[in-house]
């Protein structure tokens, strides 16, 4: 532990936050209650529903739920946000952004703070075209201001036009997993209790059910299965109503199970409990997939797309899973029948995926490389 008086002071800053289940969130989560040992560490997030500011304490760490009228495009509009941005970065010697999230960028530039920047770049944005005209000049200008920019793999910098032209200052930090999290814990059974036919395979999906990860592609090459199993979606989203509709069209809705949102302890039972998992991403928004570790550490195969971004470099084709084409619904019933239906190959890329973890992504040597960049110690 850093001495107490003498300790740097980071912000973390990004759109949402514990209880907030998703990729950037659960990267935030990590990377503040770690740096708490090292750097007098806060959190600014906006709410997750409208409502005023409200402050909590998460994990030892402060966190300030700034105050939000809904969202637009998937970005909170939230006023007090800027206020407290301003008022937090002036007395901190670091800021860490995680985007995208075009109001930090906002904050930021509003702010007029000269300290130390780094960009936590998780993805592009991909599909709010309209925003981007008039959001890409501040992007651009973010960029320019950042110290340092953080990226999982090298495929986020060679698949983004924005991050192209700053590829100097881009640090290369994969994401991580704590292993132990994940052993020595009493495992239920929560996907077995589902089960229509006790003797059915267990396909598990997790994630928000959105356009850009696949759950719509998942649901047409699972009707085409042969092979005796049962699919299970964990986490909610606005196609949810709609993929509950397609899969009763197509006559499969008794093997589809829809679990809505589900928190932490029981979402890692299903991942030790599953036979196989499938990441179906169709878009670079998908730009790593942490649930692809979770899968791996309890040696489960994992079943990707070929995007142009990080999530084939976590789980490999042919080593510790498959990987098919984005949005190519036959090619991932094909995939999913060959692994179901070799029980051998199954264990094998299982044993494969929890040493990759293991040696590449134990969340301790993330931590370290992610502390370096934050204090500037590289």
């Amino acid at each position: 532990m850093a001495d107490q008086k003498n300790r740097p002071r980071l912000l973390i800053t990004g759109k949402a936050y514990d209880p907030h289940i998703g990729g950037i969130e659960t990267v935030m989560q990590q990377t503040a209650e770690y740096m708490r040992r090292y750097a007098k560490t806060k959190v600014l997030c906006c709410r997750d529903d409208r409502g005023m500011t409200k402050r909590e304490k998460v994990g030892g760490v402060p966190v300030t739920y700034a105050g939000s009228f809904g969202t637009v495009a998937s970005c909170p509009i939230s006023f007090s946000y800027l206020g407290e941005f301003r008022r937090k970065v002036m007395l901190a010697d670091t800021v860490e952004l995680h985007l995208p999230f075009p109001v930090a960028d906002l904050a930021l530039l509003l702010s007029g703070y000269k300290g130390r920047v780094v960009v936590a770049w998780h993805s592009d944005v991909v599909r709010q075209k309209a925003m981007l005209i008039f959001y890409k000049p501040l992007m651009k200008w973010l960029l320019r201001r950042a110290d340092a920019i953080l990226v999982a793999t090298k495929a986020h910098i060679d698949s983004s036009p924005y991050l192209q032209p700053f590829r100097e200052k881009c640090v290369i930090v994969p994401y991580g997993i704590n292993p132990a999290d994940y052993e020595q814990r009493p495992h239920l059974e929560p996907l077995s209790a589902q089960l229509h036919d006790r003797s059915a395979k267990k396909i598990l999906f997790t994630g928000r059910l959105v356009y850009y990860k696949g759950a719509d592609v998942l649901l047409e090459a699972f009707a085409d299965l042969k092979t005796n199993a049962e699919l299970f979606f964990a986490g909610t989203g606005v196609l949810e109503p709609e993929l509950e509709a397609r899969a009763e069209a197509l006559g499969i809705r008794e093997r589809v199970h829809f679990l809505g949102r589900r928190m932490t302890p029981e979402l890692r039972d299903m991942f030790a409990e599953c036979d196989l998992f499938v990441l179906p991403s169709v878009a670079n928004s998908e730009a790593f997939g942490i649930v692809q570790l979770e899968a791996m550490v309890n040696g489960k195969p994992v079943i990707n797309t070929a995007l142009p971004t990080g999530v084939p470099l976590v789980s490999l084709d042919g080593e510790t899973g498959l990987t098919v084409p984005p949005s190519d619904a036959a090619a991932l019933t094909a995939a999913m029948e060959k692994l179901l239906t070799d029980d051998a190959l199954r264990m094998q890329y299982g044993e494969a995926a929890r040493a990759r973890v293991l040696r590449e992504f134990s969340l301790q040597t993330v931590m370290e490389k992610t502390r370096s960049v934050l204090l500037n110690r590289e």
